[in-house]
């Protein structure tokens, strides 16, 4: 899996998914990450249309002291967070761990203190990735 231009990406083997879920949200706890939302795409694709999917899940990860920043900075930062981490399983049966590019985010923001902060959240998440 290639990092794409608005994400990092790590493959994380052969793993089972609920213990790659588990590891990533402990990765990111140890970077000062809480995660607020989980969205499971595979039960909401069956669940509103019937269809089969993939193990996916979305979750929305918040640095409570990062976001008090930017939110201090400009109110409406808060229609880009919280930061989005995707976990799901490949076709070869390896599952990937993704990360928004919070740096690439922030180029459509106009708020030049914002990017010294997306900075900081760039390092901490590529951090939680590579710790996997």
């Amino acid at each position: 899996m290639e990092n794409p231009s608005y994400g990092n990406s790590k493959n994380l083997g052969t793993i089972d998914f609920d213990t790659a879920l588990t590891n990533v949200t402990e990765a990111l706890k140890e970077q000062g990450f809480g995660v607020l939302t989980e969205i499971d795409v595979k039960a909401t694709l069956k669940n509103k249309l019937d269809v089969p999917f993939r193990n996916y899940r979305i979750l929305g990860a918040c640095n409570p002291p990062l976001a008090h920043q930017a939110l201090s900075a400009e109110l409406s930062i808060g229609l880009l967070l919280p930061c989005n981490i995707v976990v799901y399983e490949n076709d070869d049966g390896t599952v990937t761990a993704s990360a928004l590019n919070v740096q690439k985010l922030f180029q459509v923001v106009d708020n030049k203190p914002l990017a010294g902060l997306a900075d900081q959240v760039d390092v901490k998440l590529k951090a939680a990735l590579d710790s996997l």
